[in-house]
């Protein structure tokens, strides 16, 4: 009776160990850097917490910003994950030893550009530039002028004042713009075009999100922006036409995850998750984007990436050029 007795006794107190860790066990909340729009965040982020059961908690600013933040935290992140931004801005941050490697199972069917040769990033949609013009103001303003159909044909001096374009040391989306111009004509000939074009612009917003809306609103006639956001516009029923020109950029929407997280695990799940589908579907049903994994649909309405004439843009050069083309903007546009 008494081994019966301590036997039942053993089995009541490790019940009760087990038991008391199960009630108390407590998932880790998983804390992202979102440089995506704020709705986007919350979509993905409330989705990816209904399917792993992890708590999500984001803080959405600028490109610049999160970026320096994740350099500048690079020993003790306040964050786990970094989501959003073009790949150069991620490259950057890797070679600041900011992030950490990790190759999810998803990433496998992705193309190449879209995947870091050292796993630091990875793409989860396709980023293209293009030309947003307001129909009604740009008919009222410019009644004699075609429309633009290059980039070239934003340099008329006719459009002074009327063209927004967000400022590059703040956003990825700019300095996309910029690159785009210096690879398309070249280093000299790309800053002539530049320095040609910066007089003419009414407004330089920080925020890369920016131009679509002033365009759709009708405070600006034309602007630079990615051509996802103007499709959204149009979408949701504004007088927006979207343009692409011939020799423009493609990059990709990145993912990253931060050197010395300390919630590791949840943050390798989070990319997976935005590797998914399903995922990419709902980012693009919000947005217009167009997925990267071959997959996942993009939304009707949203334009295919076969469709543009894309140039070979050196994501490496981008990266490695990043301070001294800033700082020469700095100096000689704003």
């Amino acid at each position: 009776m008494k081994k019966i007795f301590f036997v039942l006794l053993s089995i009541l107190f490790i019940s009760t160990i087990l038991f008391g860790c199960k009630k108390t066990e407590k998932v880790s909340e998983l804390k992202v850097y979102s440089i995506i729009h704020e709705e986007e965040t919350l979509a993905l982020t409330n989705l990816f917490t209904e399917k792993t059961g992890i708590p999500v908690n984001f803080l959405r600013a600028t490109t610049g910003e999160l970026v320096n933040r994740v350099i500048t935290e690079k020993d003790n992140p306040q964050a786990d994950v970094l989501l959003g931004g073009a790949s150069s801005y991620h490259i950057k941050a890797a070679k600041e030893g900011a992030l950490e490697s990790y190759k999810s199972p998803l990433a496998k069917n992705l193309p190449s550009y879209a995947v870091a040769q050292d796993n630091t990033w990875t793409g989860f949609c396709v980023l293209t530039l293009g030309i947003g013009i307001n129909e009604e103001r740009y008919a009222k303003k410019f009644p004699d002028i075609p429309a633009p159909k290059t980039w070239d044909d934003l340099l008329n001096p006719a459009y002074k004042g009327e063209i927004v374009l967000t400022n590059p040391v703040a956003s990825s989306t700019a300095y996309l713009f910029v690159q785009n111009q210096l690879q398309r004509l070249c280093w000299e000939d790309g800053w002539n075009y530049l320095l040609t074009l910066a007089p003419l612009v009414g407004q330089f917003p920080d925020s890369g999100s920016a131009p679509a809306k002033l365009i759709g609103t009708g405070e600006y006639s034309l602007g630079v922006s990615y051509i996802h956001a103007l499709a959204k516009y149009r979408a949701e029923g504004f007088k927006v036409r979207m343009i692409a020109p011939p020799k423009t950029v493609g990059d990709v929407d990145c993912i990253s995850i931060m050197k010395n997280t300390k919630n590791l695990r949840a943050a390798q799940k989070f990319v997976d998750f935005m590797l998914s589908t399903e995922a990419q579907e709902l980012m693009s049903s919000i947005d217009f984007t167009i997925p990267v994994n071959p997959d996942a649909k993009g939304a009707e309405g949203s334009i295919p990436v076969s469709s543009l004439e894309l140039i070979d843009y050196d994501v490496k050069k981008a990266s490695e050029q990043k301070d001294e083309v800033l700082k020469k903007w700095t100096e000689e546009v704003k």
